[in-house]
């Protein structure tokens, strides 16, 4: 083991005695469908077929079991009766790796404590591509569950067999199946060679809800000692033998040549084992971490660059989108006839290029050795930033191993992959070593995929009675995916002599969508239509950040509707549930109200501006995702503007429940991000390069801000499918708080962030 990830070679596994061998089955589509619903225990006989007639489709395999069905690819079992579950999924700080324990554990009836789980290695477990869209419950989680179910199923039929007794007759106890005379047949005494190298079945025989002892209950995290104890819990963390530090020159803005560069002084710096140049990309090697970052910085003082770069007017963002050439995609085309329009609103809502925030800049770790190179890096897709690396370095895919060691916060595309790209030129530039690469902090900020800047205009109408009789709306975006796949994606293979050219920009179809995520009302309206302004050109490097348009989406319909319920007269609350016969909509909707004390206090406040307002806001991830409502408090200093979220009630729904505190964290970790995202970021530039690259330029939510209680209220789903909840707060902590602070001073704020000078110059419009 190093740190905490687990090595285990090809050859070690097929020399294992008594053990389930496996063998992997990866496939390049990199995204699985959505989970099934539970299925029956049994499987009823067909009918017969009427003559001439041919057999159905086979239904198909849940989850990620549709592109990796064999059920040695999830589970295997020693003959010690060790269990070893293998997802590729990363951990991001999620809670994943507990959950997905939990599902194995629940299905396999075994104890957490006899599992251990090997996440995203391309050497190891299925290509699942990235972790993405908060999709490792709905794809992993589910094929786990169904491959555990299906492994306990052999393992009971194997014990029946032994034993001369139907399997009905046969049950499971604490990874040990019990005959009804009592004897007890350990799982690791029932496995055999290639007994699970067999295709899934599209239904299994589930664990009944009602009589869950893992699955539903609060797990402490497996991830979290390492990190409150200074234990290797990260990447930046890892330490391996021989190991030497590398760091990187980058240029000073986008498109900048080298045009010189002297590095006869650096090469005789104390430690320093090689200058690497190959056309812009320029590094340095040095036996410790220290030496590495002083030769860093003598060398870029010798380096001289030509720039070219020539940003837009940051100050303008929503008028240079609007002025870029645009693919328009209709989105959503359901004009009815509208009546009579008794009033009519119009709003632009904005918001600007985001950081990923990261507080551990990028790293990873490349060792050349025997012809394979390895990379420990945070990726969260070593399948896609294995080929990328590959295809930079000429070789095959089959000669880079990736291997995903957790990283410092990050969600979304950050500097991970570049890094990974960094390290691997530099193992091969000295073989033999591993070569750390710690990006500084300067460097995460200016050379990081940002989250793109975005726009959205939309248009409403009220009839006489105060009701929506039409809705247009468009949103305009770069777009929000340029991950690896191609050489191109990294930021190393775009400096070099022989550069790899950057992939066009591509949209990501709906439902999922990139900039238009969330673009289309969940409300029941009578007439609607959603234009989706794709912009291919990119002034500055984008990417996937947290939620992706979601969280304008979502900002910009629940603060609109808002606005709406404040023209008819009607309670922002009822107003919404108006529009929505989505039962467990209403159901989340009700929840976040009933326990904030909504109606009680927005009576009481009686819509008064004062140093305090109250918010509410609501959306579904994705449209197919988990359900999520949030109510929340705001104070706000009249006199300088400043915002604070005092408290924040959230209710959440995302179908069968797995680690109730682990959900409860990731909506209180969406609402604190969120939070930090509407009140103070915004990536800045000049006509040339980023200029927010530290903490001080690029300000970030401090203990000072952080709301005074925050409350989830979880909605379980016994047996129902998994939803993703990742990104499901997002959204609607930054209209909430947007509405809040409406509130509290009495005018509407629509460009992002809320910030204290934005909120100051309202109160005194």
């Amino acid at each position: 083991m190093t740190g905490n990830v687990v090595i285990v070679s090809r050859r070690a596994v097929l020399a294992g005695s008594g053990a389930l061998f496996f063998c992997f089955c990866s496939n390049p589509r990199l995204f699985a469908q959505q989970q099934q619903p539970p299925l029956p225990r049994s499987k009823p006989n067909p009918p017969p077929l009427p003559n001439g007639a041919t057999n159905p489709p086979a239904p198909p395999l849940p989850g990620s079991l549709k592109t990796n069905p064999f059920l040695d690819s999830w589970i295997r079992i020693e003959a010690d009766g060790a269990i070893t579950v293998f997802t590729g999924k990363a951990e991001l700080g999620q809670g994943s790796k507990t959950a997905l324990l939990q599902i194995a554990a629940e299905q396999l009836d075994a104890d957490l404590n006899q599992l251990k789980l090997v996440t995203a290695d391309t050497a190891l477990t299925p290509n699942e591509g990235f972790t993405a869209g908060s999709n490792t419950m709905q794809q992993s989680g589910t094929a786990i569950m169904n491959a555990a179910a299906q492994v306990r199923q052999i393992l009971i039929a194997e014990a029946a067999q032994r034993a001369g007794l139907p399997a009905q007759q046969m049950r499971t106890d604490h990874a040990v199946v019990v005959a009804p005379d009592g004897r007890r047949f350990d799982y690791g005494q029932l496995v055999s060679a290639q007994m699970l190298h067999v295709q899934a079945a599209p239904q299994s025989s589930l664990q009944d809800p009602s009589s869950y002892r893992v699955m539903n209950h609060s797990v402490q995290r497996v991830d979290i000692p390492a990190k409150v104890t200074g234990g290797i819990a990260f990447v930046q963390d890892l330490r391996l033998p021989g190991m030497v530090h590398g760091r990187i020159v980058r240029p000073p803005s986008y498109g900048a040549q080298l045009a010189s560069v002297d590095s006869g002084a650096v090469e005789k710096m104390p430690g320093v084992l090689k200058v690497v140049r190959d056309g812009n990309f320029l590094a340095v090697i040095a036996q410790r971490e220290f030496q590495s970052i002083a030769a860093m910085r003598s060398l870029a003082a010798a380096a001289r660059w030509q720039e070219t770069a020539k940003l837009p007017n940051a100050a303008d963002l929503p008028s240079w989108l609007m002025d870029q050439p645009a693919q328009d995609i209709t989105v959503l085309d359901q004009r009815g006839s509208p009546g009579a329009a008794a009033k009519s609103l119009t709003a632009t809502y904005t918001r600007p290029f985001l950081s990923h925030g990261s507080i551990g800049p990028s790293c990873a770790v490349g060792q050349l050795e025997n012809g394979t190179l390895t990379v420990w890096t945070h990726t969260q897709g070593v399948f896609p930033d294995r080929a990328a690396i590959a295809e930079m370095l000429h070789v095959a895919p089959q000669q880079v191993r990736c291997i995903q060691t957790e990283g410092s916060g990050c969600y979304g595309h950050n500097g991970a992959d570049d890094a990974a790209a960094d390290a691997a030129l530099l193992a091969r530039a000295l073989p033999g070593r591993p070569v750390r690469v710690q990006w500084m902090r300067e460097q995460e900020h200016a050379w990081e995929p940002f989250g793109p800047a975005m726009m959205v205009k939309v248009n409403a109408s009220l009839d006489s009675g105060g009701g929506i009789s039409d809705w247009d709306y468009g949103v305009w975006s770069n777009t929000h995916s340029t991950r690896p796949g191609p050489a191109g994606s990294l930021l190393a293979a775009r400096h070099l002599a022989d550069p790899f050219p950057q992939p066009p920009p591509k949209d990501i179809p709906m439902p999922s969508g990139g900039g238009d995520r969330n673009s289309i009302p969940l409300y029941k309206l009578p007439s609607a239509r959603v234009i989706y302004h794709f912009l291919p050109a990119m002034p500055v490097r984008v990417s996937a950040l947290r939620s992706l348009g979601g969280y304008i989406n979502v900002f910009a319909i629940e603060s609109f509707m808002d606005e709406l319920a404040a023209a008819a007269g009607a309670d922002p609350v009822d107003f919404r549930l108006k529009y929505l016969d989505d039962s467990r909509a209403r159901e989340v909707i009700s929840t976040a109200a009933r326990h904030f004390g909504w109606s009680e206090r927005v009576k009481a406040k009686g819509g008064i501006a004062s140093d305090r307002g109250y918010g509410f806001a609501f959306a579904r991830y994705e449209n197919h995702g988990a359900y999520c409502a949030i109510a929340c408090e705001v104070e706000v200093e009249h006199e300088t503007g400043w915002a604070r979220m005092v408290r924040a009630v959230a209710a959440v729904d995302s179908g069968q429940v797995v680690n109730p505190d682990g959900l409860a964290n990731q909506i209180e970790g969406a609402i604190l991000q969120s939070m930090s995202w509407t009140l103070y970021e915004n990536v800045t530039f000049d006509n040339r390069r980023i200029t927010s690259i530290d903490w001080s330029t690029y300000p970030i939510l401090r203990f000072s801000g952080v709301p005074d209680a925050v409350e989830v209220r979880i909605i379980n789903r016994p047996g129902m499918p998994f939803l993703g909840s990742g990104e499901a707060g997002q959204g609607p902590t930054a209209a909430a708080l947007a509405n809040a602070i409406a509130d509290a001073v009495g005018h509407r704020l629509r460009d992002l962030p809320l910030s204290q000078e934005r909120i100051k110059a309202a109160i005194g419009a």
